[in-house]
């Protein structure tokens, strides 16, 4: 049995901007904590909560998500925060867990929205979100208060924070304890157990000691909740990057996310055992790199980095470089090499490439395309599946159970996640000793009371739906320009550009047919003549002395023509009718 507190029915969120109107009210007993879930309890990404008591908000992250296959040409996914910005004079903290995109990603394009509330976060967080935001110069400047681990923050009258370790593949991630009027709400980011020799983990009599103080709801990262057993120990992946590094004949490019920046350490520190340079390469690579070397989380020799252009002064044994776009992205560093389009680098017989990262969901053909090419060149290429040179920032099952029992919590919200994931989560509490009815499976923006000693799932719920990024627009991209992309991504477009006499409303000349996606035009003739001899019929049936509104026709028209297309294609392109009165 999967543990619930009730039943859920509901499907994946269609990607639209909901009317807040009637949603924007939540019943509730005044002395209870609301918690809803804005982001990331549906998806990988996008994670952002808040909990509400009274006339303070405190939110929890603020992140984006990558595009999917239902939303083409959309650059992000951000929060809809339309229920934050209706009180944003209650707003008294936004906390940040660590500094990874789905974490803190939306924060240029809600910030202002939101009354620019003060933001509790971490130094190399900090640091990262500055830099990003000098990308966008309209966006204002942010209010940023630095916490560390072990600090206690009071956030308002009802609100308080205590911070805690938590390793993650970032430095300075946080887990929050924030102390409510109702209990303590123990939130673990995105995390994973670091062990010790002899297999002791780290840190956990810390979460024993938040354990005893009394835990009313546990949040939990869900993400690889199906992977069994422990993490795989950084110490492993370091050696068998040694390995590598001590066989490769040639350069070694290591294709890595910019924000692993504690694997980037152990990488050049390995580097300079071996006697080789480091290029970096990638915009945010670079930048990375440099606030991290500033605030001390990456320590190297003078001389080990050098600059990209000058690879070419050191022998290929002597190089290593950092690049950026080990998911394929079209235009990252990685692809700009193997496609021949980047300044300083081509791929050599010999070279050795190091794929030390995770392939997120969704781009695992970009992916093997990217792994084809390269060994198409006579690159060595190594990633996970042939040997560890990769260890994940999220928890497996055992240390999943490890914490639920280390913490006691009275109720646990599984998040971080598809539904199956978070489901599989709730089981793992079950097995822990977490009574199933206390076990909350809500999806984004559903509404949870809590109380000392009761949390429910309410009837309401807040607009939670997507928000789309597209270039300079923010939530202009709807479901019906979506449904546009998408027919024509899928059926293509068949314009049909008519010029009708004024008074009448009969062709002067024959009808111009474009076709882009549907057929090709000088292969379909036969076609084209029959949608031309279709559209005269349309316009024949029409009285000749009466007037017909445009929008009337042209509407006629697309219903008429594509029904006939359907008919005899199975097709349904999209059909444009452009009308010219003369």
């Amino acid at each position: 049995m999967i543990p619930l507190i009730k039943k859920n029915t509901r499907t994946k969120r269609s990607p639209i901007i909901e009317n807040p109107e009637s949603t924007i009210n939540i019943t509730h007993d005044e002395e209870s904590v609301l918690f809803v879930p804005l982001g990331g309890l549906e998806e990988v990404g996008r994670n952002s909560m808040f909990f509400e008591y009274k006339d303070e908000i405190i939110i929890m992250d603020l992140g984006l998500q990558f595009p999917e296959d239902e939303t083409p040409g959309i650059d992000y996914i951000i929060p809809n925060t339309t229920y934050l910005e209706s009180k944003k004079q209650n707003i008294k903290a936004v906390i940040l867990t660590h500094a990874h995109y789905d974490h803190i990603g939306a924060l240029p394009y809600v910030m202002q929205k939101l009354g620019n509330p003060i933001i509790y976060t971490t130094a190399l967080t900090r640091a990262i979100i500055n830099k990003r935001q000098e990308e966008f110069p309209n966006a204002g400047k942010l209010n940023i208060e630095i916490i560390k681990n072990g600090d206690h923050v009071k956030l308002g009258k009802y609100f308080s924070a205590e911070f805690f370790h938590v390793a993650h593949n970032i430095p300075d991630t946080t887990g929050i304890n924030l102390i409510t009027p109702v209990g303590r709400m123990v939130h673990f980011a995105d995390f994973k157990l670091e062990s010790e020799t002899g297999s002791r983990v780290k840190h956990l009599e810390e979460l024993e000691k938040i354990g005893k103080q009394g835990v009313h709801t546990l949040l939990l990262d869900s993400t690889n909740a199906e992977e069994p057993g422990f993490s795989l120990p950084e110490q492993v992946v370091e050696k068998n990057l040694e390995e590598i590094f001590k066989k490769a004949e040639g350069r070694i490019i290591v294709g890595i996310f910019a924000s692993l920046i504690s694997r980037i350490d152990k990488i050049i520190q390995i580097a300079e055992r071996m006697g080789r340079h480091v290029a970096v390469s990638g915009g945010s690579m670079r930048s990375n790199v440099q606030i991290a070397q500033n605030l001390g989380h990456i320590k190297m020799g003078k001389g080990t980095l050098i600059q990209l252009e000058d690879i070419h002064k050191y022998k290929d044994d002597k190089v290593l470089i950092l690049s950026t776009g080990a998911q394929g992205e079209p235009n990252a560093s990685l692809m700009k090499i193997v496609n021949g389009e980047h300044h300083y680098i081509q791929i050599k017989p010999h070279d050795t490439i190091i794929f030390s990262s995770s392939i997120v969901p969704g781009n695992e053909r970009s992916v093997q395309t990217l792994k084809d090419n390269l060994a198409r060149q006579g690159a060595d290429v190594y990633y996970s599946k042939i040997v560890d040179v990769h260890s994940s920032g999220h928890a497996p099952q055992e240390e999943l159970k490890m914490v639920m029992k280390a913490l006691r919590p009275k109720y646990f919200i599984p998040v971080h996640g598809y539904f199956f994931m978070r489901a599989t989560n709730a089981r793992l509490a079950e097995e822990s000793g977490i009574p199933r009815q206390n076990t909350l499976l809500l999806d984004n923006g559903q509404v949870v009371e809590m109380k000392p000693d009761k949390a429910t799932i309410t009837k309401d719920s807040v607009p939670a739906s997507y928000v789309m990024v597209d270039g300079l627009g923010v939530g202009d991209v709807g479901e019906v320009v979506l449904r546009d992309r998408r027919v024509l991504a899928a059926e293509g477009m068949v314009v049909i550009i008519a010029t009708l006499d004024r008074h009448t409303g009969r062709l002067i000349k024959n009808p111009n047919i474009i076709s882009r996606g549907f057929i090709y035009l000088r292969e379909n003739q036969g076609v084209i003549d029959e949608i031309r001899e279709k559209l005269k019929s349309i316009l024949a049936r029409i009285p000749r002395q009466q007037h017909i509104d445009a929008d009337y026709l042209k509407n006629l028209i697309r219903d008429q023509i594509g029904q006939f297309l359907f008919n005899k294609t199975k097709r349904r392109p999209m059909v444009l009718p452009v009308l010219i009165e003369v």
